[in-house]
């Protein structure tokens, strides 16, 4: 049941400011902000159009609470699709509570976090794959996360996924009409077209689901982690990409005894950077703590990084080779950068030599930053951004990957009924259950355990 008293709450963050929103949402949104607001043209709110700005001040009673501009939103021409206001008033944080309280007292209740785009949601503003793409926008710290948020919120993908379940839910009322002439031994469903559409739904289904795995790392910043002996320079190399003195840098062994992280953002994509423990036999139990975390991290890693000193090469080469392949086989499938640093103190003929024992090796100096954007070339090279460029759809969301792979599951099962001749009733449940997953990603299916899961992560006055 769609609410239909009016809520408020601070629509920007809280704290001082130079400027705050506070936005009122339902059906007597508009009488409720008329009785506090004084125009400074003696105008009625109830009677103004709708997307218009009217200059004045709140009173409660005669008492002047802020001189403030208010903007009329009429459902179902707003973002929840009810009657909206929203007083831009200054950003002290009395101001801004003695107007809370002020629409309180007057018949308002504060909103619950995430319910203006819940109502967005349930008045058909929004379907609930755009709902949540909402809150993915507002979380949004790099270009390719933000790109992907507004495509979604735009409906690109639940454009897709709704353009498919249209075409199979009339296919199902063709099966679902089989059923109802099942002694006739008739078919309404042409089979050869339906077996060409489950092709079609099998391949974007397939498409959208391999792209999660993109997606999912853009959207939560791709982790790397540095690793290697002591002393080799990972804590330098970090300071090197962040270009600041964010990891202690000593030349004692061991220094950094538990992982550092931090980000940086690399041609629009997020990278979530590890600086771990190095890595060797130690007695220091704390150390030892550390070497443990590091394996921890390089499980986690979307990408490890290698680093070794280039200018101790000639006595320790044996040893970094049997340490590189132990990497090598424990994580077969992670993508490793083998980083030989302090290359500023090789001759010629040791960069050779080098190159020649190990072709894959990037040589840098990062306490002088040679190399450093060679690096970040390489590891964005890793990102596959070309679907970014080609505004193809990237699923973000685990609910909605979940619900994708149970949709492929459940039309690879039609698909097999289709061609082992299984009976109409028997596919028609399959159908009927992928159709569901379809209803699932878009909120054509919803229950209000689903919803309050989804909404509870947004912020409040959104």
């Amino acid at each position: 049941m769609i609410p239909q008293d009016s809520i408020v709450a601070l629509a920007t963050p809280s704290g001082a400011g130079a400027i705050a929103v506070i936005r009122i949402s339902g059906q007597d949104a508009i009488t409720i902000g008329n009785s506090v607001f004084k125009s400074i043209k003696n105008k009625e709110l109830t009677t103004q159009k709708t997307h218009t700005l009217h200059l004045g001040h709140i009173m409660d009673g005669s008492k002047t609470l802020d001189e403030v501009l208010v903007s009329i939103f009429k459902g179902p021409n707003s973002y929840t699709g009810e009657n909206t206001i929203e007083i831009s008033c200054h950003g002290s944080t009395y101001i801004q509570q003695q107007i809370i309280q002020l629409l309180l007292r007057k018949g308002c209740r504060m909103a619950d976090a995430g319910e203006f785009t819940l109502r967005a949601f349930l008045n058909g503003k929004l379907d609930l794959s755009q709902a949540e793409a909402v809150a993915d926008l507002i979380s949004s710290d790099n270009e390719a996360s933000h790109q992907i948020a507004m495509q979604q919120m735009r409906g690109g993908f639940s454009n897709e996924i709704a353009k498919l379940r249209e075409e199979l839910l009339n296919f199902a009322s063709l099966i679902e009409l089989e059923l109802d002439f099942a002694e006739e031994d008739v078919e309404f469903a042409d089979r050869t077209q339906f077996h060409e559409l489950l092709n079609r739904i099998e391949f974007v289904l397939k498409r959208l689901i391999d792209s999660f795995a993109v997606g999912n790392v853009i959207k939560n910043g791709i982790p790397v982690a540095i690793v290697g002996e002591p002393n080799v320079g990972k804590s330098t190399l970090l300071n090197a990409l962040l270009n600041e003195e964010r990891a202690i840098v000593s030349e004692i062994a061991g220094t950094t005894r538990d992982t550092i992280e931090d980000e940086l953002v690399i041609g629009g994509i997020g990278f979530r950077f590890i600086d771990t423990a190095g890595i060797r036999e130690t007695e220091d139990v704390v150390e030892s703590i550390g070497i443990r975390k590091t394996f921890e991290k390089i499980e986690q890693a979307q990408v490890v990084i290698f680093l070794f000193d280039s200018s101790e090469f000639k006595v320790s080469g044996l040893k970094l080779k049997v340490e590189l392949e132990k990497i090598k086989n424990q994580f077969p499938l992670k993508p490793l950068v083998i980083i030989g640093n302090k290359a500023d103190k090789l001759e010629e003929s040791e960069i050779g030599d080098l190159k020649s024992e190990i072709p894959e090796i990037l040589l840098i100096s990062a306490k002088e930053k040679l190399g450093v954007e060679e690096l970040k070339h390489q590891l964005l090279s890793f990102v596959n951004t070309g679907a970014l460029r080609n505004n193809e759809t990237i699923v973000t969301n685990t609910r909605h990957y979940d619900s994708l792979l149970k949709a492929l599951n459940e039309i690879q099962k039609v698909k097999f009924g289709l061609e082992t001749n299984l009976s109409s009733d028997l596919m028609a449940l399959d159908i009927r259950e992928a159709l569901y997953q379809f209803g699932m990603i878009t909120g054509q299916v919803t229950n209000d355990e689903l919803l309050g899961n989804i909404f509870a992560n947004f912020c409040i006055g959104k």
